[in-house]
């Protein structure tokens, strides 16, 4: 069942075109990675589904209803939550406040402030962030950042998570619990988008990858489709 479609979507900077006519659908319980080079129109395109920016024209459906105009915290409590290429944590709160914080915002009113903690509670238990639960943000490693970013997303209950480059700069011990992570949080049935110029993780992790250059879609496939296009190692992978 598909849950995010994009149809015809454009969004031009001046005279450069960002995103340039992308279709694509996304189906409920996968992991999808967006692939390109810099400057491919990657983060705009999870920009326009989280309504951080407005489309220029086409339409962008959740759950077959058009979000394509809406506010990003409305986008959010629809049930669509993201990640950043870098880190915006709120830095000088403690880590559990940052996932409280995403516990009450994505609650209609009413939640009690005991719940939205055992909420953040559990979610820091999933991420691995249990024992830093005190630690201000800023005084986290860049890995455990990205899975605070993570846990505060989680909090917000989303059915479809955009990841960021969630594995960008960390070492190879860090990325390999980066993955993991991303397949736990699929366990819990959320559909995940993935930015990611790692590929060992974008080839073993995804059902299905799409890949954009200079704005448009270029190809779309499995894993072993996308490494084995002509198009995609010519303007991408290289040899």
């Amino acid at each position: 069942m598909r849950i995010l479609e994009g149809k015809k979507v454009v969004k031009h900077f001046g005279g450069l075109a960002a995103v340039h006519n992308v279709d694509f659908v996304i189906n409920q319980g996968e992991v999808v990675g967006l692939i390109g080079p810099n400057g491919a129109g990657k983060t705009t395109l999870f920009n326009l589904i989280s309504g951080a920016l407005s489309v220029n024209s086409g339409v962008i459906s959740f759950k077959d209803e058009e979000i394509s105009g809406l506010k990003p915290h409305q986008i959010c409590r629809k049930g669509v939550a993201r990640t950043f290429q870098s880190v915006k944590i709120f830095p000088h709160i403690p880590v559990l406040g940052n996932v409280l914080l995403g516990s009450m915002f994505g609650k209609p009113s009413g939640m009690s402030s005991a719940a939205a903690a055992r909420e953040a509670n559990k979610l820091l238990d999933f991420v691995g962030l249990s024992a830093v639960k005190s630690t201000p943000a800023k005084d986290l490693t860049l890995a455990n950042q990205k899975r605070l970013e993570v846990a505060r997303a989680l909090a917000t209950k989303p059915k479809l998570l955009l990841l960021d480059e969630l594995i960008a700069g960390l070492n190879p011990t860090e990325t390999a619990e980066a993955m993991e992570l991303v397949k736990k949080i699929r366990g819990k049935g959320i559909t995940i988008i993935m930015i990611e110029h790692v590929m060992k993780a974008i080839m073993s992790i995804c059902d299905r990858i799409m890949v954009l250059h200079h704005g448009e879609k270029i190809a779309e496939g499995t894993p072993k489709e996308i490494t084995t296009s002509k198009k995609v190692i010519e303007v991408y992978l290289g040899e």
